[in-house]
């Protein structure tokens, strides 16, 4: 099987954007998938996003529940996972 045929029917995805708050500078901001990473500790305070605020630079880090994780994972956001599944 070539690739263009196993591809075929394909269509493009659209972009996804994710609207954030920075603490710092207090700016809402829409970033796209690639500027935010996602990680997946073992209990729900090692579970995080970060981004850097494109207002001010700074870095931020905030806490991700169930529903971010869902929502940031289906937009295609970078994960890391920090535990083993066992």
């Amino acid at each position: 099987m070539t690739v263009v045929k196993a591809f075929a029917g394909m269509t493009r995805v659209p972009s996804v954007t994710f609207r954030a708050a920075c603490p710092e500078c207090r700016a809402y901001s829409e970033l796209s998938a690639s500027a935010l990473l996602l990680a997946i500790g073992a209990t729900s305070r090692t579970t995080f996003y970060s981004f850097t605020c494109p207002e001010c630079g700074e870095s931020v880090r905030k806490p991700a529940g169930e529903r971010i994780v869902e929502l940031l994972t289906g937009g295609g956001v970078r994960t890391l996972r920090l535990h083993s599944t066992l």
